[in-house]
């Protein structure tokens, strides 16, 4: 259930690191799986699609030197706000996470726009309007995991975005890039990815415009791995 959250720390979206695959686990079945989103801001450039992606920092206990999507866990406060997220069709957001967990909550979808757009805000200073937020993908992390998460993926096209800028203290670089670019450096072993960031970019980069991915019809069916991987192959 997404109420599922502890309000001590915040980790953040992607979902598992190659140092964290080693660490036991007293009781897989335990650890709780916490609700997330991140969000895949979009805008065209000269090499094709271009993300925004931050390069989280070494020395963090999950997703250490990984590149990730803005994003982060369901907080309290999240709840307090959903009641005035606004979009102009909302079965388009029960529609896409009716076979999620998100669908057993009524209202639940709110509360995931409300943490899209505080976490962007937080991290980008980019304000998202809940409207232009388009749901994409659901990924769990899989069970053995230290920390696992629901984590719900959203695209958005960045239009008055582009100034989005590096604020978040977890990483320690944020930038603007294309996704040609990013699966070349993670073939070449440039950049790491985790299995879920790798498998999206793939689905992007057959895009030739933010307004051909937006239009795109999609049929999310969450994905829940058996074991984590630190590659999409």
């Amino acid at each position: 259930m997404i109420r599922d959250i502890n309000p001590e720390g915040r980790d953040h979206s992607d979902l598992a690191d190659s140092a964290s695959r080693g660490r036991r686990v007293a009781d897989p079945e335990a650890v709780p799986v916490r609700p997330a989103v991140s969000v895949i801001m979009l805008r065209d450039g000269s090499d094709g699609l271009e993300v925004f992606i931050q390069h989280r920092v070494s020395t963090m206990d999950f997703a250490a030197d990984v590149v990730v999507f803005p994003g982060g866990r369901v907080d309290p406060v999240d709840f307090d706000t959903a009641p005035s997220i606004a979009v102009p069709d909302p079965a388009v957001h029960t529609s896409a996470w009716s076979r999620s967990t998100i669908a057993e909550e009524a209202e639940g979808w709110r509360v995931l726009l409300a943490t899209a757009v505080r976490e962007v805000e937080e991290e980008t200073s980019a304000v998202l309007d809940p409207a232009g937020l388009t749901p994409w993908a659901n990924w769990v992390t899989p069970v053995g995991m230290p920390k696992r998460f629901d984590t719900y993926f959203y695209t958005t096209a960045a239009g008055e975005l582009s100034s989005a800028q590096h604020r978040t203290t977890e990483a320690h670089t944020s930038e603007w890039r294309s996704v040609t670019g990013i699966l070349n450096a993670e073939d070449d072993g440039r950049l790491k990815l985790m299995r879920p960031t790798f498998v999206l970019l793939r689905e992007l980069v057959d895009y030739s415009s933010v307004a051909e991915a937006l239009r795109a019809e999609r049929s999310i069916d969450p994905a829940r791995p058996e074991r984590p991987s630190s590659r999409g192959r």
